[in-house]
C-alpha cells in the first residue's frame, strides 16, 4: 500500500479516470523518507475496518480514494519436505491470488483472480499512472513467476512476462522504461528493458544476467515502488528470535534504493505494532503526502485486516 505519487480519480457511473503519473510528487515523497528517524512521531488518523476477508495481504496502491490490494488465498499450505526435490525445500501448496478494488471505507468493489496452477502468490504493487504491476509466483523461494499489468479501471490482466524465479515485488521505472523485480526475501533484484508496448525486451535472456545481489540484509522487501530518479521505495520487515524457541520479534522498517547501484540511500525502523504486535510494514503499504509531510496507510493483518492511517512530520 505503499506509493509516491498522487493521483486523482474521477468517477461517472461506469468510468475511472486514470491521471497521468506526477513524477515531482514521487520524489517529494523520497525526500521526505530521507528525513524520518528512528524518533519519528506517529499520529494515528484512523482505523478502518476491512468488510471482508482478506486473506493474506500483499501489496497496496492508492488510486485516488480507491485501494488496489493484492492478496493470497491458501487453500494447502505448501509443506516442508524431508530433503530438496528439483531445487526446492517445500511443496507448492494450492491457492488462489487475488486483486482486490477497495472503497475508502473497507468495503469490496471487485475482486480480480490471478495466477496460474501452482503460481497463486501475488506479491507487491506499483502504479505508474496506467496500469498496475503485480507478479503471481509459487508460494516458495527459488521457482516461477508470471508478471501482470492490470488496467485498475476495467480490472482487466495482462501477462507481460513469465520468470524463472520467485518475484515478490515489482516497481516500473517511469523514466528508463524498464520493470524491477525483488526476489523472494528479496536477496536479489531483477531489471529488464521495456518496449514501448510494455513487451519485455530481454525475456529470454537467463536470470544470472538480469540480476544483481541486495547488499542490505536490514529488512526484507514486501511492497515497493517507484520513487522518481531511478530509486524504489520498498518497506518489509525483519523477523527475529532471541532463541529457536522464543517468540518472533517483528522489526518494520523503509528502505530507499538506488536501482542503478541496487545499494539503500536510507534506511529506517517504523516502530509501529498493532495490539497483537504485528509490525504495520510486514506487507501492503502505501505513502503519500500530507501537510506536515507523509500520510501512510498500512493493512498488516491476516483475514480480518484493518487499513491503519498514519502521519508522520518530516519538516
Amino acid at each position: 500500500m505503499l506509493h509516491l505519487l498522487t493521483c486523482a480519480m474521477a468517477i461517472t457511473a461506469v468510468v475511472l479516470s486514470l491521471p497521468a503519473v506526477q513524477a515531482d510528487t514521487r520524489s517529494t515523497i523520497a525526500d521526505r523518507v530521507t528525513k524520518l528517524t528512528r524518533d519519528a512521531v506517529w499520529i494515528s488518523v484512523a482505523s478502518v475496518p476491512i468488510a471482508f476477508k482478506t486473506h493474506h495481504p500483499q501489496g497496496m496502491v492508492k488510486i485516488g480514494e480507491t485501494f488496489f490490494v493484492s492478496s493470497v488465498e491458501v487453500k494447502v499450505r505448501p509443506r516442508r519436505l524431508p530433503q530438496p526435490v528439483d531445487g526446492h525445500d517445500r511443496d507448492a501448496g494450492e491457492g488462489v491470488g487475488h486483486l482486490f478494488k477497495i472503497d475508502a471505507a473497507g468495503n469490496l468493489l471487485a475482486d480480480l483472480r490471478l495466477g496460474e496452477g501452482a503460481m497463486y502468490h501475488p506479491g507487491g504493487l506499483d502504479y505508474d499512472g496506467r496500469h498496475i504491476w503485480v507478479s503471481v509466483a509459487e508460494y516458495r523461494p527459488d521457482s516461477r513467476s508470471i508478471v501482470y499489468r492490470v488496467d485498475p479501471a476495467g480490472m482487466k490482466a495482462t501477462e507481460v512476462l513469465r520468470f524463472a524465479d520467485h518475484i515478490g515485488a515489482l516497481v516500473r521505472n517511469t523514466d528508463d522504461n524498464t520493470l524491477h523485480g525483488v526476489s523472494w526475501g528479496s536477496r536479489r533484484f531483477y531489471r529488464w528493458t521495456l518496449g514501448k508496448d510494455s513487451r519485455v525486451a530481454d525475456a529470454d535472456r537467463p536470470p544470472n544476467k538480469l540480476r544483481t545481489l541486495n547488499t542490505s540484509h536490514y529488512v526484507d522487501y514486501q511492497d515497493c515502488k517507484y520513487a522518481g530518479r531511478r530509486r524504489m521505495l520498498c518497506t518489509g520487515v525483519a523477523e527475529m528470535r532471541q532463541t529457536p524457541d522464543a517468540p518472533i520479534f517483528r522489526l518494520g522498517g523503509i528502505e530507499l534504493v538506488d536501482l542503478d547501484t541496487g545499494r539503500p540511500l536510507h534506511q529506517v525502523p517504523v516502530l509501529l505494532w498493532t495490539a497483537a504486535g504485528m509490525d504495520m510494514t510486514h506487507n501492503p503499504v502505501w505513502i503519500e503526502p500530507s501537510a506536515i509531510g507523509l500520510r501512510c496507510y498500512f493493512m498488516p493483518e491476516d483475514d480480518e485486516s484493518t487499513l491503519y492511517i498514519y502521519d508522520v512530520e518530516t519538516k
